[in-house]
């Protein structure tokens, strides 16, 4: 027996995809994800390439990939309406609160016998689930509107 195919206009996949991308999470960690890898493989060039020491190569490389992941969420993943200088206030406050507590995250782990690595993915996924709350609530929340 033959089915007749689905169409991709005709819902679908098409459909499902469209209500997962959405989400401002999904696009979060989609971005979130490529700042990832721009971080570890600036992380690796400096440390193993050029020798730079973790404590300088971390917050080096943490801070070249959150400029980028700045414009990326504020356009892409939540669209804000959010005035340009008070949001990069705010972000500025959240990237030196995360540049602290990844060097020392990647340092203790690197204390303790650890790969750099390790000590670099528990910063991630942690920085990642607080991240998300202070852009959505935060950094780039949308202004309330008089009369809703």
């Amino acid at each position: 027996m033959n089915r007749p195919r689905r169409s991709v206009s005709s819902g679908g996949w098409y459909r499902v995809v469209g209500w997962f991308w959405s989400h401002s999470a999904v696009r979060y960690l989609v971005v979130g994800g490529g700042a990832f890898l721009v971080d570890v493989g600036l992380l690796a060039l400096l440390h193993d390439v050029f020798g730079v020491p973790l404590v300088a190569a971390t917050p080096t490389a943490f801070l070249l990939s959150f400029a980028v992941t700045f414009l990326l969420q504020r356009t892409f993943t939540f669209g804000t309406e959010a005035g340009l200088a008070t949001s990069a206030a705010k972000y500025t406050a959240l990237v030196a609160f995360n540049t602290v507590a990844t060097t020392g995250i990647v340092a203790a782990g690197s204390a303790l016998g650890l790969p750099w690595i390790v000590g670099k993915v528990v910063a991630v996924v942690s920085t990642t689930v607080w991240n998300y709350f202070a852009y959505r609530f935060w950094i780039f929340a949308r202004r309330s509107r008089p009369g809703r």
